[in-house]
């Protein structure tokens, strides 16, 4: 009887897109709660076969037979037969109206008739798909919302702590044409490099943060969460390298750990791989990827590591020799922005009795500059410890480094420090002597800063405070996922992928083919899905499908993260952050709200990123 079963029911129930574990449920979990009886075998029998033929249950042999047909399981399991017990003639491909499922019956139709049911079933989900876009656009995210990757409340956060650059002073884009530019000459004037290079300019949609050189290969990509690289975004110079030549050098696109950058992000101790976690990185980039281009264009021999460490020695000297310092000081309303954001929050905390501390690697002039242009020259009254050059992330691991105090003229001086005192400044020093001088330990300190390496990671994992890390990338791709245009990219993409999934269980010819348009169709959907946000190398989160290696440390290390500090501004200091429960790939997704959260994620966006 069992046989008979097994070989009867050759339909398959496939749960279009969008369908919850739930839904089919009922249907599915009936039958092992009922095949106890020979007569339960018998009715599951008749069933299958009625649902074959396309004939009637009263029409196959046993009208003694009776079937619960105003049960909810009759309901939802069966809504293809009608209320006289027949199978309304079931074609190959049959929607329930409750649950959408497709019965696909492979056993009795023909090669032209599956086609057929294929396109219908394509046709059928597009038309839902492109039903629902409009539900989603008015649910979007909002660029200014903090989101959170752990539980987090503010009423808990006693003391606020900063990075400066990048976190309290955000810099326009002409700082980046700035540091490029002073680099490139360096390696001209200093380095010897060929003068055809002044050529060059800063190009500011090229690269993003997050990718991965390869120091010796020369190549600049971005890998996934897995060490995979994603195809199409390997450039030499500023040319993509074909996927049969990535391939062949990687023999395929795995990264094996040891060949990755290390902790912090660096090529040392035998990792082959850089990974740019810095804002002020993309100028690195872009002059690594120029000054290759140059050299091949030129036909010109070259060692591939020689030359990233003089382009990494050119970009610490705009930083180490002061030059950036000097030109942002000189003409600093061209290259701070967002001020008054950024003071609007300071005075938010300082009203709310919140201790506050700036630890930061920038000199104190530097930061005593922008800070008098943020907040105004009484702006160390805010903050209860001033700490600068603190060498971070060594700061946060080497305990030799005892603080030095700075007077207001950035004098070093040389008495013991027995405490930190508000409104004096302080230099180096180390996370373990800050913590014995303030007790500020635990979960009621919350760090902001830009680097998750730098800032935030060792934070998290040796001391146990709260992250905060500021994206200022994540404001613009939040407004490109809100378009019309990406919404129907995306909806039509993942219903797309869901049918992909649940009709490659055909494998005759003329189903194959239809699923290989499919496919061709969804890769090309996947490209624009990533020259969307850069036509090199897609989204700072996201490969295709998988986060990316940037978006994995993000998840990792940062307890919150937000486009600006300014974020905090709309959200009092009582207010808890909730993680949402995305359901992991063997859960359902029953626990997906279904109505719009207002200014926070919708489960459909969230959703629907996955695919991206």
């Amino acid at each position: 009887m069992l046989l008979g079963l097994k070989k009867t029911y050759s339909c398959l129930l496939v749960p279009i897109q969008g369908t919850t574990f739930r839904a089919m449920s009922p249907l599915v979990l009936y039958f092992p709660s009922r095949l106890r009886t020979k007569e339960s075998l018998q009715k599951v029998l008749l069933v299958c076969n009625a649902l074959h033929s396309g004939t009637g249950i009263e029409n196959s042999g046993s009208r003694s037979l009776s079937w619960p047909k105003r049960t909810r399981l009759w309901r939802r399991g069966f809504g293809a037969l009608g209320a006289t017990g027949r199978v309304a003639q079931i074609p190959a491909i049959c929607h329930s109206p409750q649950h959408r499922t497709a019965l696909l019956c492979t056993s009795s139709h023909s090669g032209r008739d599956m086609t057929s049911s294929l396109w219908a079933l394509y046709n059928e989900t597009k038309k839902q798909t492109e039903d629902v876009v409009s539900s989603v656009t008015c649910n979007l995210l909002n660029p200014d919302a903090i989101f959170a990757n752990n539980e987090m409340s503010l009423e808990d956060t006693e003391i606020y702590g900063f990075d400066y650059d990048y976190t309290l002073a955000f810099y326009s884009n002409r700082l980046h044409t700035l540091i490029f530019n002073i680099a490139r000459d360096i390696l001209i004037e200093e380095h010897r490099y060929p003068e055809g290079l002044r050529a060059y300019e800063y190009i500011p949609d090229f690269a993003i943060r997050g990718l991965h050189y390869d120091v010796q290969k020369a190549l600049l990509m971005k890998i996934d969460a897995f060490h995979y690289i994603q195809l199409g975004t390997v450039y030499r110079g500023l040319h993509p390298v074909s996927d049969k030549e990535v391939i062949a050098m990687y023999e395929g696109s795995h990264v094996p750990l040891e060949q990755m950058s290390d902790f912090y992000g660096k090529s040392s101790h035998g990792h082959t791989m850089k990974q740019f976690m810095d804002i002020f990185s993309l100028p690195e980039m872009t002059l690594l990827s120029c000054v290759n281009d140059y050299f091949m264009k030129h036909n010109i021999d070259y060692e591939p590591v020689h030359l990233y460490k003089d382009v990494k020695e050119a970009i610490g000297d705009v930083h180490v020799k002061g030059i950036m310092y000097r030109a942002v000081e000189a003409d600093i309303e061209k290259y701070i922005c967002y001020g008054e954001q950024t003071h609007a929050v300071l005075r938010k905390l300082a009203e709310n009795k919140k201790k506050m501390f700036l630890i930061t690697n920038s000199p104190f002039d530097f930061v005593d500059r922008g800070m008098n242009y943020i907040v105004g020259k009484d702006w160390r009254d805010l903050f209860d410890v001033v700490i600068v050059q603190a060498d971070k992330p060594g700061f946060f691991n080497d305990k030799r480094k005892p603080f030095r105090r700075v007077n207001h003229k950035g004098v070093l001086l040389w008495d013991r420090i027995h405490r930190l005192e508000k409104g004096q400044i302080y230099k180096q020093g180390n996370l373990y002597e800050f913590l014995r001088l303030t007790g500020w330990r635990g979960s009621k300190v919350l760090y902001f800063g830009d680097h998750i390496y730098s800032d935030l990671a060792d934070l998290t994992l040796k001391h146990g405070w709260r992250t905060g890390a500021i994206i200022p990338e994540l404001r613009s791709e939040i407004k490109i996922m809100n378009t019309k245009e990406y919404v129907h990219l995306m909806t039509w993409l993942q219903g797309l992928t869901g049918l992909l999934e649940r009709m490659q269980v055909h494998r005759d010819a003329e189903s194959q083919m239809v699923l290989k348009q499919w496919i061709q169709e969804r890769e090309v959907m996947r490209l624009r899905t990533k020259n969307i946000f850069n036509n090199q190398f897609g989204s700072l989160f996201r490969t295709y499908h998988n986060p990316t290696y940037f978006s994995r440390r993000l998840s990792r290390f940062a307890d919150i993260y937000m486009a600006s500090l300014s974020c905090l501004l709309n959200y009092d200091l009582h207010h808890t952050f909730f993680p949402r429960r995305n359901p992991l790939q063997h859960e359902a997704s029953v626990w997906s709200d279904q109505v719009c959260a207002g200014t926070s994620k919708t489960p459909f966006l969230t959703e629907m990123t996955q695919i991206k």
